[in-house]
């Protein structure tokens, strides 16, 4: 080995399907773009949005912020545990984050019940409607988030998946994550900061 093979970084690949990333970045996008346009509206309705937010749940925003990454720590942990050939273990890790999966759409269905019940809709004011585009896009994407892990659950109890053949599990993954990213930036950004 001469001096320069030193110096020669390996790339490993991402993790999953390439298809799933092309995916994953085309949503980034779309909630970039979602987020952007609601910094700048916020910038010109600073009052609006200030009034309004103070009367969203930060409570469950943050129960729902602590499930969603404890939920990824079990996606985690269930993709290491199928990595290592232990598909019951990892069933069991993908069980885990599917539950808190739930949890966060029984929390986010209370609150857009109250919401609603409150007689808020899209055209009540301009931060209502960011709030229930932005969180409603992202409810969205949690609920097929979860139908891939059901998916995934499935096949890797009935060990579908191995050590040595286990894309689908980390292209479950992947789109897990990416959905608890988005709400690490939704949050703090529509309930908190002001």
């Amino acid at each position: 080995m001469n001096h320069t093979d030193k110096n020669i970084v390996q790339y490993k690949p991402l993790p999953g399907d390439f298809a799933i990333w092309v995916f994953i970045f085309a949503e980034l996008l779309v909630f970039g773009i979602l987020f952007i346009s609601y910094a700048f509206t916020r910038k010109y309705n600073l009052e609006l949005f200030n009034h309004h937010q103070q009367f969203l749940d930060r409570e469950t925003g943050a129960i729902n912020t602590v499930l969603l990454i404890t939920s990824s720590y079990f996606v985690v942990r269930a993709v290491d545990a199928i990595k290592k050939n232990m598909s019951q273990q990892s069933a069991r890790w993908l069980a885990l984050g599917l539950l808190c999966g739930a949890a966060f759409v029984v929390f986010k269905i209370l609150e857009f019940n109250e919401k609603f019940s409150e007689g808020i809709t899209l055209s009540t004011n301009i931060f209502y409607m960011f709030y229930l585009c932005l969180t409603g896009f992202h409810f969205m994407h949690v609920l097929l988030g979860m139908v891939i892990l059901a998916f995934i659950l499935v096949k890797t109890h009935r060990r579908k998946y191995n050590a040595d053949d286990h894309d689908g599990v980390e292209t479950g993954a992947s789109y897990w994550h990416m959905v608890d990213l988005v709400w690490i930036i939704l949050f703090p950004l529509v309930y908190i900061i002001r």
